[in-house]
């Protein structure tokens, strides 16, 4: 148990998800609206820590939420899964925990199954579901002890709170389906949100050539300077033959794709899967254009494998974050804001799509007056 002497903090704010109100003048732009609240910090017990949050990410799952378009949504629950900070206190006598820097674990139902998680109630932290109120948008949470993971020493609390629910995505996509290895050619569609990039991190390090595509110029050059050989805009009308003839002239004529890494769905094997390899894998962890993928027989008698992949589990987190470490890779930071205050900043951003990496927000611990965004 911390020093008696030491003072602990009794409130934290939170960002919260509240049904939206009509606002005078009009509506809310969201069925939800994220509200600043001052509230009680939990009680300390046996086996949980006590975490103040220095910074927290935003996924686009948090924008689900303010649109009210993801499952199991509690009005009063805090926003965010992802958050790092230091062990302030603890429940348990001499932790070694205390004072340690530390990211929370974003998920809660999957510690190690190597193909889905162990517990029907397998949820993410934020915005409600079995963990409800838990979420990391806030000045301090208490949490259980043996649900943070020690953050890597060459990344500030910004960045590691980049990583948890990217990074377990994107490390369960491209090591655990993909398997992907050095000298493989990898195309990762859809660059610049937060898990394409760890993914194309995670490719370079394992010395793998990558490509990729996006509808956004600007996003490509960004892309080739963490690393990636090359890009295509999926905008033109013939971007998979500029793929092939990329792909082919850097890498031979008869040069093919081992794995794709998507998030987009649709008819991608139609454009693709002459450049895929046979057994060649498409690992698909989103479908953010489409909400199908055409798979016919003519992939099946190529041994093609497409592998629907989501998030990944504890044993995942922690094996991926050594890597990290190893590597001394940092997550792709866009946009880092001032206090919770500004998070509406932050959902504008994600809704408008311009970001290239994470946007985080970071936590301040002054007393501010609570106000609804």
């Amino acid at each position: 148990m911390s020093s008696p002497k030491q003072e602990l903090p009794t409130h934290t704010q939170v960002l919260t998800v509240q049904k939206a109100r009509t606002a005078a003048g009009g509506k809310s732009v969201y069925p939800n609206d994220a509200v600043l609240e001052t509230k009680p910090v939990p009680k300390l017990g046996k086996g949980y820590v006590l975490v103040k949050i220095n910074a927290a990410g935003f996924n686009h799952r948090d924008l689900w939420i303010r649109k009210g378009q993801y499952p199991s949504i509690i009005h009063g629950s805090t926003f965010g899964a992802d958050g790092a900070g230091v062990v302030i206190a603890s429940g348990d006598e001499n932790d070694p925990l205390v004072n340690k820097r530390v990211f929370l674990v974003p998920t809660r139902g999957w510690e190690n199954d190597p193909y889905a998680p162990e517990s029907p109630k397998f949820t993410i932290l934020g915005g409600g579901g079995f963990m409800s109120p838990l979420g990391t948008f806030a000045q301090y949470v208490v949490v259980e002890r043996d649900q943070v993971i020690p953050s890597p020493d060459h990344l500030d609390d910004e960045h590691i709170s980049a990583w948890p629910v990217g990074g377990v995505t994107a490390w369960r996509a491209v090591v655990i389906n993909a398997l992907v290895k050095k000298g493989d050619n990898v195309l990762i569609t859809g660059i610049g949100g937060g898990v394409a990039l760890i993914a194309l991190q995670l490719c370079v390090a394992l010395g793998a050539n990558v490509y990729v595509s996006s509808g956004n110029e600007e996003k490509i050059r960004k892309a080739v300077s963490l690393g990636a050989k090359g890009g295509v805009n999926y905008k033109a009308d013939d971007w998979s033959s500029e793929l092939e003839a990329l792909l082919r002239k850097q890498q031979g004529p008869t040069a093919a794709l081992s794995a794709i890494i998507d998030s987009g769905g649709g008819d991608l094997m139609t454009r693709l899967g002459r450049l895929l390899k046979s057994g060649g894998r498409v690992v698909v962890y989103g479908m953010t254009a489409n909400p199908k993928m055409t798979f016919t027989m003519r992939e099946v008698l190529k041994n093609q494998q497409l592998i629907g992949s989501t998030m990944g589990s504890h044993k995942d987190l922690i094996e991926a974050t050594e890597f990290l470490a190893e590597h001394k890779i940092v997550p792709v930071v866009s946009h880092i804001l001032d206090g919770l205050e500004a998070a509406e900043e932050g959902f504008d951003l994600i809704a408008r799509g311009e970001q290239f990496g994470k946007v985080v927000i970071r936590v301040k611990h002054a007393t501010t007056v609570p106000a609804k965004l």
